[in-house]
C-alpha cells in the first residue's frame, strides 16, 4: 500500500493594505453616528434641533419629591437660573405681601419681619419649597383679603348699589336671587349650606389630594397657582369695583352704602340658629370685604375646581357640572350673590384655566392611573413656540409634543424653572421614534 505524504505549509495571513491602521484601538473608539445611542437623547439647546432629546442622566422618578433641606441648593439653582418675564409673578406676590403686612394694624414690625423671614426660609429649603412656592399666591390672597379691612376709607371708590340689580334686569329680566330666596325651608337651608358653607372651604384641599395621587405630576402646582391668582385678582376687582350683595337690597333697599357698615350672614344665619352654633354670623358680620359681591369667588372657585377635575378625569364632567349648578343655586338661595356675580366669577375662572391649560398644564396620558406611573409629562395644548419652549425649559418628546423637567409634584422653583434642573426622563419609545429621521449617516 502506497503512503501519501502530505506537507502542510504555514503561510502568514495577509490583510488588505490599511486594515492594520483601522484596527488600531484609537480608531475602534469611534462608533458610527447611526449606532451612537446617546445621540438619540441629546438635550435640546441653542444651535441644535428641537427634535433632539436630552442626554440620559441619573435622575429620580418624575413623580419623586424633594427631601433636601440644604439652602445652598436653592442658591446654586438661582445662580444658574435663566430669568424670564414670567418671574415678574414673584415680584407681584412679594409686593402684595409687603403691602398687606404694612397696612395691618397694629404695626408690630418685629412680628411682621419674623413672619416674612420665616416664609422666606420655607421658600429656600427644597423640601418645603416644593409646597410653599406653588401655594404662595394662595397665602398672598388670604393675607391680602384679611388685611384689606385696614385700607383707609378715603382712598376707596364709591360703593355701587344699583349697578348689579340693573344688570340683573338687563341680562335676565328678573332678579334670580330674590326669586330663589323667596321660599325657604330648613331642609333647603341644609342643602344649600353643604356647598356654600363647607364645600367652598374644604373642596380645594380635597381636589388637590385627588389630583396629587391620580393626575399627572405637576398638575397640583398649576392648580394652586391658578387658584391663588384667580382669588387675588377677584379680591382686587371687589376692592376697585365694590358692589352691594342681595342681602343689602333686602335690608336697606337702594340706599347709598358707606364703608364701615357691617356685613350680614344672610341665609347662613338660619344655619347658626338651626345648629345653635355661631359659625357664620360673627365672621360674615365683620367680614373684611362686605361689599365684594362681584365677582362671586364662591362660583369662581367651584368652576375652577370643576375645570381641573374634568381635565384630569373626563368621566367626572357630569358630577362637576352638577356641583357647579348646586353651589350657584346656593349662593342665590342664601341671598349672597346675584346671578350676574356668578357670571363674572365663571368668566374669571375660565380665563385663568384656559391660559394655564394652553401653556403649562400637564396632559393626562391614557393608561396612567397614578402619578407614579408617569415616565414623562406633556404640557400645554397650543402650537409649539420655539422661543417660548426654550424660555420655559420644555423639550420635544415627539411630533407635536412637549415635555417638562418635572422633578417633583411641586417642581423645583416651579414650572418656569425647568431649565435649571436636569431631573425627569423622556419616554424611550417616543424618543427613539422621533430621532430616527434625524440620525446622521456616517
Amino acid at each position: 500500500m502506497r503512503q501519501t505524504n502530505t506537507t502542510v505549509v504555514e503561510t502568514e495571513t495577509q490583510l488588505p493594505l490599511g486594515w492594520r491602521e483601522r484596527l488600531s484601538p484609537s480608531k475602534l473608539s469611534t462608533i458610527p453616528g447611526r449606532y451612537n445611542l446617546p445621540r438619540m437623547f441629546r438635550k435640546s439647546g441653542h444651535g441644535h434641533s428641537t427634535k433632539q432629546m436630552r442626554e440620559p442622566v441619573p435622575t429620580r422618578s418624575v413623580s419623586a419629591l424633594q427631601t433636601s433641606f440644604k439652602i445652598t441648593d436653592t442658591f446654586e439653582l438661582l445662580r444658574i437660573r435663566k430669568w424670564s418675564v414670567f418671574d415678574v409673578q414673584y415680584a407681584v406676590v412679594a409686593g402684595l405681601c409687603i403691602f398687606s403686612l404694612w397696612i395691618v394694624e397694629p404695626s408690630a414690625p418685629i412680628i411682621k419681619s419674623a413672619a416674612g423671614l420665616g416664609y422666606l426660609l420655607l421658600l429656600f429649603m427644597p423640601a418645603t419649597r416644593q409646597f410653599f412656592l406653588p401655594s404662595w399666591p394662595i397665602w398672598t390672597y388670604l393675607l391680602f383679603f384679611f388685611s384689606s379691612r385696614f385700607i383707609p376709607y378715603d382712598v376707596r371708590p364709591d360703593i355701587f348699589v344699583k349697578v348689579l340689580p340693573a344688570l340683573e334686569d338687563i341680562l335676565y329680566g328678573t332678579n334670580f336671587s330674590n326669586f330663589f330666596s323667596k321660599w325657604t325651608h330648613p331642609v333647603l337651608d341644609v342643602i344649600a349650606w353643604f356647598p356654600y358653607g363647607i364645600g367652598h372651604f374644604g373642596l380645594p384641599a380635597v381636589c388637590s389630594a385627588i389630583m396629587f395621587i391620580f393626575a399627572a405630576p405637576g398638575t397640583v402646582p398649576m392648580f394652586a397657582k391658578s387658584f391663588g391668582w384667580m382669588s387675588t385678582l377677584g379680591v382686587a376687582i371687589q376692592l376697585f369695583f365694590p358692589c352691594t350683595p342681595p342681602w343689602y337690597e333686602r335690608l336697606h333697599g337702594l340706599e347709598p352704602a358707606k364703608y364701615g357698615m357691617q356685613g350680614s350672614p344672610a341665609g347662613l344665619a338660619r344655619i347658626d340658629a338651626l345648629f345653635g352654633v355661631d359659625m357664620y354670623t360673627t365672621s360674615f358680620t365683620t367680614a373684611p370685604v362686605p361689599f365684594g359681591a362681584f365677582p362671586s369667588l364662591h362660583a369662581a372657585d367651584a368652576i375652577l375646581e370643576a375645570l381641573f377635575i374634568s381635565h384630569c378625569f373626563p368621566k367626572l364632567k357630569g358630577l362637576c357640572f352638577f356641583y357647579v349648578c348646586w353651589i350657584c343655586w346656593a349662593t342665590m338661595y342664601l341671598n349672597h350673590h346675584y346671578a350676574v356675580d356668578l357670571l363674572g366669577g365663571g368668566i374669571l375662572a375660565y380665563s385663568i384655566f384656559y391660559t394655564v391649560r394652553k401653556f403649562w398644564l400637564p396632559r393626562p396620558q391614557a393608561g396612567k392611573t397614578y402619578r407614579w406611573q408617569y415616565e414623562y409629562v406633556e404640557v400645554g395644548q397650543g402650537k409649539k413656540n420655539k422661543a417660548l419652549d426654550e424660555e420655559l425649559g420644555y423639550t420635544s418628546v415627539g411630533a407635536g409634543k412637549r415635555s417638562a423637567d418635572w422633578s417633583d409634584e411641586f417642581t423645583v422653583l416651579d414650572s418656569f424653572m425647568h431649565s435649571g434642573s436636569s431631573s425627569g426622563s423622556s419616554s424611550p419609545t417616543s424618543t427613539i421614534r422621533s430621532d430616527r429621521s434625524n440620525r446622521r449617516t456616517d
